[in-house]
């Protein structure tokens, strides 16, 4: 390591504020395990769920869609804090509840909301 590289894992704020935008794009592009997306690679990808904005849109509290659709609160807090990700099966439950949260409230069978 010379003297103008930063330690492994640790950032040198000072020498990125002091970088042009253009410096900072040409560093970045440089990282050939960091390149940016294509129009077509984004127009491919597949999004996440957004679990606070679907609990949001059926206009409940992190307990009450808990309990509507059978979710553990603490996983549900671990979602949309992104501490984890919900996993396939989730997602699936979670587009469905995105798609019609009173039928799935009703086929779940949790409480009413």
């Amino acid at each position: 390591m010379t003297k103008t590289e930063s330690p492994r894992g640790r950032t040198d704020w000072a020498r990125i504020r002091a970088m042009s935008d253009a410096d900072r794009l040409a560093g970045a592009l440089a990282d050939p395990d960091a390149q940016p997306l294509t129009d077509a690679m984004l127009a491919s990808a597949r999004r996440a769920n957004d679990v606070k904005a679907i609990r949001s849109r059926a206009r409940m509290t992190q307990a009450q869609f808990s309990a509507a659709f059978r979710v553990p609160l603490s996983t549900l807090r671990d979602w949309e804090q992104g501490r984890t990700r919900p996993d396939a099966p989730a997602r699936a439950l979670l587009t469905a509840i995105a798609s019609d949260p009173e039928t799935m409230r009703r086929l779940v069978g949790g409480e009413a909301a």
